[in-house]
């Protein structure tokens, strides 16, 4: 048995380990997207590195593009198998799937009105809607926590990873020259505490691990203040200056976690009297979704629910559907707060709004989680005092904010107590993915500390034996 790493190897997305049995049966974890990679995007995101008509079976830890954004693209170029994933999983997969379809023909529609002009030649999307259909329907769901029988070597089981609505750890069992070994593939882990999700789960020994390290040298701050500093932030910008707070957020999982912070505030009183436009109908669409999924929700979520029949809905939210609706708020005067995706601000409407308000001193970019060094969300990170939006060069006289504690993404100690559950004498090897390679080497001394002893960060497409 082998393993080879295609995606997320030294850096955070594009997430792809393919499994090769020694019979040549292939097992594919994850199909995502490479995003914020600059130009090197459009070019890793064409090639797998592997024959799609070659993978005979396929699972998905969650629905992040990140994690599922090729699966049309796997399924346009000839693989005709299942996709196994949880119930919440297939639910959302299926949505953004769709919405990202559509932005791709959208896209190339763009593209090629401009090439034609130019007498450039036609450009084609990764995959087009109907990729996206077919690809939906081959999603299998599984329920948590019972081993589900694919085949006679492959048995996959679900555990609960904290992370997003549907997310999973997932644990193979493989037999193999008669005898079974487990491998562990961690997906994203979330954090433990987290204000609507779940906890991580235990999960049984493994042999190996596949394990995400995205925060794997950060230590996250305390997440009591994040309902505090978005009200602070609504306060200084909407109250104080007068000015418009943008939030870029992602439409699963940061968006509804917002929603639920400010749905409490203003149940004990707290929010300010001021207009909250979600301003993407992908939003709406995960936010309905995530309603439809209360058995992923933690006890304090349920005890709400005792007494609020919506934690993402509360007076002053409106919900903005068409791009007339969406460019009207350029023009609107009174202070206001815009939760718009995506979270890195590299694309969809949040851009916009970035590009209309980051030139007025009133005006807050707040960014609410983790962010691609090359992304627009990235460079506002890092402190630019000019960005380039749409090959526009602006100067940043907005406040830009950060509110680090509001990732999905575990920081280092909970990624240890995942761990926990685990005897590191018995790891055979644990790899390190879903990191930028600093953050990883440093995550890894960590982990030798704890006693595992055979760590590895590898690169993209290396391939490498298991015993």
């Amino acid at each position: 048995m082998k393993i080879a790493f295609h995606g997320a190897a030294r850096t955070v997305t594009g997430s792809k380990h393919l499994i090769t049995l020694k019979n040549g049966k292939k097992i594919l974890l994850d199909c995502g997207m490479f995003q914020g990679m600059g130009k090197e995007t459009l070019t890793l995101n064409k090639e797998f590195g592997f024959d799609a008509t070659e993978i005979d079976i396929m699972i998905l830890s969650h629905a992040h593009i990140d994690h599922s954004g090729l699966v049309p693209r796997l399924v346009k170029l000839g693989y005709d198998g299942t996709i196994y994933c949880t119930p919440a999983s297939r639910d959302l997969t299926e949505i953004l799937l769709l919405d990202s379809a559509e932005i791709q023909e959208d896209d190339v529609r763009y593209v090629n009105k401009k090439n034609a002009r130019e007498g450039k030649p036609y450009v084609e999307p990764l995959y087009k809607v109907d990729d996206a259909k077919r690809a939906i329907d081959r999603l299998h769901p599984v329920p948590y926590n019972k081993w589900h029988r694919i085949d006679d070597d492959v048995e996959v089981l679900f555990t609960d990873a904290g992370h997003i609505i549907g997310s999973a750890c997932v644990h193979l069992r493989i037999r193999e020259s008669g005898k079974t070994q487990q491998i562990t593939f961690s997906g994203d882990i979330g954090r433990y505490g987290d204000p609507i999700l779940k906890s991580p789960e235990v999960f049984p020994q493994a042999d190996y691990i596949i394990m995400e390290s995205t925060y794997g040298s950060t230590l996250h701050t305390d997440l009591a203040p994040t309902d505090g500093a978005i009200l602070q932030y609504i306060h200084n910008t909407c109250i104080v200056k007068k000015g418009k707070l943008i939030i870029p957020a992602f439409s699963v999982g940061r968006t509804q976690e917002i929603l639920y912070a400010l749905n409490r505030a203003q149940l004990e009183g707290k929010l300010p009297q001021v207009d909250i436009f979600i301003d993407s109908p992908l939003s709406l669409e995960a936010t309905q979704v995530t309603r439809m999924h209360p058995e992923c929700f933690n006890r304090k979520v349920a005890k709400m629910l005792e007494v609020d029949d919506d934690p993402f809905e509360f007076p002053g939210l409106r919900y903005i559907k068409t791009v007339e609706q969406s460019k009207m708020l350029n023009f609107r005067k009174e202070p206001c707060v815009i939760i718009s995706a995506s979270g890195m601000a590299e694309a969809g409407r949040v851009k916009h709004h970035i590009r209309n308000n980051i030139g007025g001193w009133e005006n807050t970019i707040l960014i609410v989680g983790y962010c691609e060094p090359q992304s627009l969300g990235g460079r506002l990170m890092r402190g630019a005092k000019e960005v380039s939006i749409y090959g526009e060069r602006f100067e940043v006289k907005a406040e830009v904010g950060m509110i680090r504690s509001m990732s999905a993404h575990g920081d280092y100690e909970d990624m240890s107590q995942w761990l926990a559950c685990q005897d590191p004498k018995a790891i055979k090897k644990l790899f390190l993915v879903h990191g930028e390679y600093e953050v990883q080497t440093v995550f890894k001394d960590w982990l030798l500390k704890k006693g595992f002893a055979d760590i590895e960060i590898p690169e993209r497409h290396a391939e490498i034996g298991l015993g």
